[in-house]
């Protein structure tokens, strides 16, 4: 009997270790467990805080780079707009030299010799228009903005300076021709230098002279163009002197026959001198 007492005792006692180990096992391994998902969640928490600020600093660089970008975008703008006025600036006084030249106003040192290809081409007397009477609103516009001519005085005036029965010119190298009802001649020229010329009213004009070199006995000795320029370019429209003695022609200020493109009518020419 007290064998089968002390043999449960022991049993018992046994079952108790056995329980006690166990339980603290299962705490070991509660604790444990616990302690690795404490470390998992700080371990996704520091991920997290990471991820955020590399977020920001992206956000930053963005920022920035947008703040550069719009920078940048507004300094090009600025410098556009500055070029954008300078160059108009530039035009615009660009524009009031050659009107002043145009006009007659201009420096010698600003003279410049030039070459018969500036007036190359095929040419035609503006007078047979006037006669016409295609030009009179031109003569009109003259009388209003100078009102110390009507429009028929400016018109017999201008009958007096286009009068010329040379109806066609035609400019190749170095040879004239010049084209009548009635004939067709030509000739070479060479460039004799220009003179400059001061008229009555205060302004100038230079006169580019050339000299006859050879070919038909009824071209003139000498002709002289004014149009307006006076270094190298292509010209527009030019007066014409033409005869047989140098000096003698640049005093001729009443009779300067006037040409235009060949290939323009009498509405783009009439629409080209309402522009002047």
């Amino acid at each position: 009997m007290l064998a089968l007492v002390l043999t449960a005792c022991g049993t018992e006692e046994n079952n108790n270790a056995e329980a006690s180990a166990n339980e603290e096992q299962t705490n070991n391994a509660a604790a444990e467990n616990e302690e690795n998902n404490n470390a998992d969640d700080a371990l996704e928490e520091e991920n997290r805080d990471h991820e955020n600020n590399h977020s920001h600093e992206d956000d930053h660089e963005d920022n920035h780079k947008h703040d550069h970008e719009n920078d940048h975008s507004h300094e090009e703008n600025h410098d556009h707009e500055n070029d954008h006025n300078h160059n108009h600036d530039h035009d615009h006084d660009h524009d009031e030299e050659d009107q002043a030249i145009y006009d007659g106003y201009f420096d010698d040192e600003q003279i410049e010799d030039r070459e018969l290809s500036d007036w190359e081409g095929e040419w035609q007397s503006v007078y047979p228009f006037l006669m016409e009477g295609e030009l009179d609103p031109v003569m009109e516009q003259k009388a209003e903005e100078d009102e110390s001519m009507t429009a028929e005085e400016y018109t017999s005036y201008y009958e007096t300076g286009y009068e010329t029965d040379v109806d066609y010119i035609d400019i190749q190298d170095d040879t004239f021709t010049f084209y009548t009802d009635e004939s067709e001649m030509e000739a070479s020229y060479a460039y004799d230098g220009y003179e400059v010329l001061t008229y009555e009213a205060g302004n100038r004009g230079v006169r580019y002279i050339f000299a006859k070199d050879d070919g038909d006995e009824g071209m003139p000795e000498f002709i002289q163009f004014s149009d307006h320029a006076i270094f190298p370019t292509d010209a527009h429209h030019f007066h014409l002197y033409w005869g047989e003695d140098r000096e003698q022609l640049l005093e001729e200020v009443t009779n300067w026959p006037t040409y235009y493109p060949a290939h323009m009518d009498e509405e783009e020419i009439r629409e080209e001198m309402l522009a002047h």
